[in-house]
């Protein structure tokens, strides 16, 4: 019984020390990972993401990591998303084999300032890369960004990349296959319904929370294995 409360007590210290802040976390995440969650390729040796970006689509689900050595962009994608602005908006252009571009606040009357680009680029338009759109001007990206169907990298000198695809490249394949105008606009609206930006839980923090798990059910087996040596060598007298 008291060993049953000790591990409930344990449990309960280590989820306080897993939960922590939210807002401080980090994740690892290998080009190896991302290419078997997203089914592309990256010249990313090994992203980092403090946050992931769900789109729920009106095709399917698509995750973004978000970079966190691209404080810029990133944090302009992030800050969008958190005041909810590409809820409901559109991916207005779609080239095949090419990308997927959405983000387009206009249709919204929301005026977004620029923001500079951060180049040389830390990462690769390759397959899955998420990039800030922009007109031919420097400097020019607002809130528009494209998804890379194909290894693009030919946009490296121009486009800051952000992001990569982690879950939901299949969707990404679908909308790039859907039918579009000679404006490159797809014939039927595929929309972003929501939104929703999320922190990662810090990896270390589970590597500390297996950890002190094992070191408590440790404790605990010498605990009872002295108990039991200890009931053994009683002597008891009629």
């Amino acid at each position: 019984m008291k060993e049953s409360v000790v591990v409930g007590l344990l449990l309960l210290v280590g989820l306080s020390c897993f939960i922590g802040d939210p807002s401080a976390s980090r994740s690892f995440i290998s080009s190896a990972s991302a290419a078997s969650l997203s089914t592309t390729s990256t010249s990313t040796p090994f992203a980092s993401y403090n946050y992931t970006v769900t789109l729920t689509t009106s095709m399917g689900m698509i995750v973004i990591g978000l970079f966190d050595d691209m404080p810029i962009t990133t944090g302009n994608f992030r800050n969008l998303t958190q005041l909810g602005y590409y809820d409901g908006t559109i991916f207005h252009r779609v080239v095949h084999n090419f990308v997927i571009q959405g983000g387009d606040l206009s249709g919204k009357g929301i005026v977004v300032p620029t923001i500079p680009d951060e180049l040389p680029n830390k990462h690769s338009n390759v397959r899955g890369s998420v990039a800030m759109a922009k007109t031919s001007q420097p400097n020019s990206a607002t809130s528009q960004f494209y998804i890379n169907l194909v290894n693009n990298t030919h946009l490296d000198t121009n486009y800051s990349v952000f992001g990569q695809v982690v879950q939901g490249m299949d969707v990404v394949d679908s909308i790039g296959s859907v039918q579009t105008d000679v404006n490159d606009r797809p014939v039927q609206n595929v929309t972003v319904n929501t939104a929703r930006l999320q922190a990662i839980p810090e990896y270390t923090t589970w590597v500390f929370l297996a950890l002190f798990m094992v070191a408590a059910l440790f404790a605990l087996m010498i605990h009872k294995k002295t108990r039991a040596k200890e009931h053994v060598n009683h002597v008891y007298f009629p």
